[in-house]
């Protein structure tokens, strides 16, 4: 869809999108938050150990720490989402 809306090769379409997604991937691995204007913003967060139950035999059991990733859709992208409502 790039190549088709700004007209240029595939092959420089591909690219650009790609160091794009490098650049946000390098970024979130560092723990910053990115932010893409119309868009929303991801960021890293850090869960802590705690405790839950095995669904099946109801044991009580230790969740690890994690590491996850959210994302945060910007109003102007809900709206669009939703139809404009």
């Amino acid at each position: 869809m790039v190549h088709e809306r700004v007209g240029c090769p595939k092959k420089a379409a591909v690219d650009a999108v790609e160091t794009v997604f490098a650049i946000i991937k390098d970024s979130l691995r560092r723990g910053e938050k990115v932010k893409i204007s119309g868009f929303g913003s991801f960021t890293v967060n850090h869960k802590r150990a705690r405790r839950g139950r095995n669904p099946q035999t109801g044991a009580e059991i230790v969740i690890d720490s994690r590491v996850v990733l959210s994302f945060k859709p910007s109003q102007t992208l809900k709206g669009r989402v939703d139809g404009g409502k």
